[in-house]
């Protein structure tokens, strides 16, 4: 493994965990030439899905992606990396068993809104600002309303 920051091929491991949900192992590594320390992860190489766009168009599905997007919902609001994290891993898992090879962007969407309205609103509303491309205030509010009142159920 070479390092991000000196390009060293001369790294060692320090720590090995599993992630919550078992489907990648955690390294945290030391380069031995500069000594900086950096993660890597994992993972098993799965079946590759499509993401189906909404003007037809396809391409691999791609957890950065997802991670990225989930990350802005939740800047500066308290939601670990961790959590952000976990919620990617749980879409793909989801995506990966679920045996489809093509999946439509909306469904991954959904995916998305449903994890992030069970760890924070303000994230939750801001996802589903951008992914529902609110085009006025009403439909803000409509989103907010039904916000409050499933939480009012709980």
């Amino acid at each position: 493994m070479r390092c991000p920051y000196c390009n060293s091929q001369t790294t060692r491991v320090l720590d090995s965990r599993s992630t919550q949900d078992g489907t990648a192992i955690r390294r945290r590594r030391e380069c031995e030439s500069c000594s900086e320390r950096f993660t890597t992860y994992e993972r098993y190489e799965q079946m590759r899905v499509f993401v189906v766009k909404k003007d037809g168009r396809r391409e691999f599905f791609s957890r950065s992606k997802v991670l990225e997007g989930i990350v802005k919902a939740c800047e500066k609001r308290p939601v670990s990396v961790e959590s952000m994290e976990e919620v990617a891993s749980q879409i793909e898992t989801s995506l990966m068993k679920s045996g489809k090879h093509e999946v439509q962007a909306r469904e991954i969407g959904e995916l998305v809104m449903d994890r992030l309205r069970n760890i924070d609103r303000v994230a939750y509303v801001r996802f589903a600002s951008v992914y529902k491309e609110f085009r006025d205030l009403d439909h803000f509010m409509d989103i907010i309303s039904e916000l409050k009142t499933d939480f009012s159920k709980r």
